[in-house]
């Protein structure tokens, strides 16, 4: 096949896969969206479906039972689906790190027992990283994992960790030689099954980003078998995260273009319906500002997703180019979803619409997968890095 047929051949498959996803979510998720939001019910029915459209396996190898995807036509479906509910892609992103982190660095018996099962949503879970003393200085966990004969005992803390409450299945950063200088080399990535020693605290209650399962969790002497250190030796973990932090940077880059779409869709409605003075507030030249600086950004986040998609498709590292997606574009959500408040006034401060769930959704995504202050140095790092004088 020459590159124009396969071109081709790729964007007729993914035209179905994004038309499943609309379909998905106009039949499954927009009629329920209020109440599981509003309940902060775990969406047992959408996580079955999701199974079903095989996204738990979206960019897992299609030799592991995966899809295959791009990480272009991932982050399409992301936006899709946070333009509906921001928690939906939030049920496998930190589950697709994980698979990265196995598919990339893991051994071959690790990918044969491991990704089939991640790929079909049987054992679903995520990334299990900060601490309660520890977020974005990652080389500050205390989490410890001591060698004892074949297995692991693992002991200390983890917070906010995503689908563990839910999930059956954690990589967890721990140090395997708390001595090690610099400390990154005595870090390593465990697979840990629940089990024994590893305890769900509690669920955290969150302004936003409802629905979705974000707990506390305790390991006290949980034995792990050696087998499940990622990887062959130790002392690599820090290194196996940050490569999988770029799909999940992208993917929240994604979120926020979809978050800003939603709330400038459903201002341009209510602006055309919403008369003051005689005429539809789309009329005055104040909302007319605002609608122009909200697609504009809308239109900026899609295109720097986008291109930091492509980047990591080329297979290469992409931190500058996740970076400036995340930072740029979860931004543009949260100005978006304060500008849509003001645009739909007292309306939009109401439970009843939309607008006060993008309100409180949007400022998760300036913070997870590495704080927009943290996006800046690493963008301003990259570029002395690549453009050396």
């Amino acid at each position: 096949m020459d590159a124009a047929a396969e071109h081709l051949a790729n964007a007729g498959q993914e035209r179905l896969i994004l038309d499943a996803v609309d379909r998905f979510l106009e039949r499954d998720v927009r009629p329920v969206v209020h109440a599981l939001e509003a309940a902060d019910t775990y969406p047992i029915a959408i996580v079955e479906k999701l199974k079903t459209l095989g996204l738990f396996g979206a960019t897992i190898a299609p030799g592991f039972g995966g899809l295959g995807l791009a990480a272009v036509t991932y982050a399409r479906i992301v936006e899709r689906m946070s333009a509906v509910w921001m928690s939906v892609p939030g049920l496998f992103n930190s589950h697709l790190i994980m698979a990265a982190a196995v598919e990339r660095n893991g051994t071959e018996e690790q990918k044969r027992r491991y990704l089939p099962r991640f790929a079909g949503g049987e054992l679903r879970g995520g990334l299990a990283l900060t601490e309660p003393d520890c977020g974005t200085d990652l080389q500050a966990i205390s989490t410890r994992a001591r060698r004892e004969g074949d297995h692991y005992i693992v002991n200390g803390a983890k917070t906010w960790i995503t689908n563990s409450a839910e999930g059956g299945i954690l990589a967890v950063l721990v140090k395997t030689d708390p001595r090690a200088e610099p400390a990154h080399k005595g870090m390593s990535l465990l697979l840990i099954e629940k089990g024994p020693g590893f305890k769900v605290v509690r669920k955290l209650d969150k302004l936003g980003y409802r629905g979705i399962d974000t707990a506390e969790l305790l390991f006290e002497d949980c034995r792990v078998p050696a087998t499940n250190l990622v990887g062959t030796s130790e002392g690599r973990g820090l290194q196996q995260v940050l490569a999988g932090l770029e799909l999940g940077r992208i993917n929240v880059a994604a979120r926020g273009a979809g978050l800003a779409r939603a709330c400038l869709e459903e201002s341009l409605r209510y602006a055309q319906q919403r008369r003051t003075f005689g005429k539809p507030i789309a009329e005055h030249q104040a909302i007319q500002i605002k609608l122009a600086d909200m697609a504009t950004r809308v239109e900026a986040a899609r295109l720097l997703v986008e291109h930091a998609a492509r980047a990591y498709d080329a297979g290469g590292r992409c931190d500058l180019e996740a970076g400036m997606a995340k930072l740029y574009a979860t931004e543009a959500a949260l100005e978006n979803s304060l500008e849509a408040m003001r645009i739909h006034g007292a309306y939009g401060y109401s439970k009843e619409f939309n607008i006060e769930r993008y309100y409180r959704d949007a400022p998760l995504l300036a913070i997870g997968e590495g704080t927009n202050e943290l996006q800046r140095i690493i963008i301003a790092r990259e570029l002395v890095k690549r453009n050396p004088a």
